[in-house]
C-alpha cells in the first residue's frame, strides 16, 4: 500500500473511483436507448475542447466539458431532424472533432500530438489538483441527474412514445441524457482516456445484465464493477507501468467474460429450483365431459 504515500496516486485513485461510479451510471441509460457508442462519438468531439484548452491556455478539462456538451446537443438535434442525412452529419461531427483537436493542439505554443496522449489513453501522473476539483464537481452533477431523475430517464429510455403519452418532457430528458454523457466523458478522460471511455460506460452494464434484469440491481452491480475495475486498473498501472486506460478496459472485459460464464449455470440452477418449487400436477385434473339431460342437450 505504499502507493498511497504519493500525492499523484491519491489523486488518481480518487478520480478512478469517481469515474467508476459515473460511467456505468450514465451508460445504463445509453444501453437501454441502444446508443452504446454515443460516448465514443462524444470523445472524438471532446478532443477539440482539449486542443482549445491548450491553445487558449485554459483548463483542458473544463474546455473539453464545454465543447462536449455543445457536441452532445448538436448530436441530439441531428438525431431529431437529420433523417436520412443524420449518419453522414454525425460522422462529420465525430471526425471533425478529432481532426480539430489535433490541429488546435499543434497550433498552441509548445503544443504537439504528444500532449494528446494522456487525454486519449489516460495517465496517472498528469492528474493535477485542479483536475480532481473539476472531476469532483462534474461527477456530482452526473450522480444527481442519474439518481435523482432515474424514473423519468428510465421511462424515456425504455419507450419514448409511452413516456410522451404520460406527459414526460421527452426531448428535454433526451437532451439531459446527452449532456450528462458528455460530462461523463470529460470526467473519465484523465483516467481512462477519450478513446476508451465508451467501453467503461457500456461493458459494466452489459456484464451486470448477465446476472439480473432488474434496473436497480443492474445499476448497483454495474457501478460496483466500474469502481472495482478502475481501482484495480489504476493500482496495476502503478506497479506494472502499463497504460491505465487500456488496463481498466481489459479488466472490464475480463469481468464481462467471467460473469457471462457464471450466468449460464446460475440460470440453469434457477430453472431447476423454479421447477422443483412448482406443485406437481393433479392427476385427477382432466377435462370433465359435459353432462347431458334426458333430451340429449348439453348441461352446465
Amino acid at each position: 500500500m505504499e502507493f498511497l504515500n504519493y500525492d499523484f496516486m491519491q489523486r488518481a485513485l480518487l478520480a478512478a473511483v469517481l469515474v467508476g461510479i459515473t460511467a456505468p451510471a450514465v451508460g445504463i441509460y445509453l444501453v437501454q436507448r441502444r446508443q452504446a457508442l454515443m460516448g465514443d462519438g462524444i470523445g472524438h468531439v471532446a478532443m477539440t475542447g482539449v486542443g482549445l484548452g491548450f491553445l487558449l491556455s485554459w483548463s483542458p478539462v473544463w474546455m473539453a466539458t464545454l465543447v462536449s456538451v455543445l457536441g452532445a446537443v448538436l448530436m441530439e438535434l441531428i438525431r431529431w431532424y437529420g433523417k436520412t442525412r443524420g449518419d453522414i452529419a454525425l460522422a462529420m461531427l465525430f471526425y471533425g472533432g478529432m481532426a480539430g483537436g489535433v490541429m488546435l493542439i499543434n497550433l498552441a505554443p509548445g503544443g504537439s500530438n504528444a500532449n494528446l496522449t494522456s487525454y486519449l489513453f489516460g495517465s496517472l501522473s498528469t492528474v493535477s489538483e485542479s483536475d480532481v476539483t473539476a472531476i469532483i464537481l462534474l461527477a456530482a452533477f452526473v450522480v444527481l441527474v442519474t439518481l435523482g431523475l432515474r424514473r423519468q430517464l428510465f421511462a424515456v429510455s425504455q419507450d419514448e412514445e409511452f413516456a410522451r403519452v404520460t406527459g414526460l418532457p421527452v426531448r428535454a430528458l433526451n437532451l439531459l441524457t446527452a449532456i450528462t454523457a458528455a460530462v461523463t466523458v470529460t470526467v473519465a478522460m484523465r483516467v481512462v482516456g477519450l478513446l476508451l471511455v465508451s467501453a467503461l460506460m457500456v461493458v459494466p452494464v452489459a456484464a451486470a445484465q448477465q446476472l439480473t434484469r432488474s434496473f436497480a440491481a443492474t445499476f448497483a452491480i454495474a457501478v460496483a464493477i466500474g469502481v472495482t475495475v478502475t481501482i484495480g486498473g489504476t493500482v496495476t498501472s502503478y506497479y506494472q507501468d502499463v497504460p491505465p486506460g487500456a488496463t481498466i478496459v481489459l479488466l472490464t472485459i475480463g469481468a464481462f467474460i467471467a460473469l457471462t460464464a457464471l450466468a449460464a449455470p446460475l440460470a440453469r440452477r434457477r430453472a431447476r429450483a423454479l421447477a422443483a418449487a412448482q406443485p406437481a400436477g393433479d392427476p385427477a385434473e382432466c377435462t370433465i365431459p359435459a353432462s347431458r339431460d334426458a333430451t340429449g342437450k348439453v348441461g352446465v
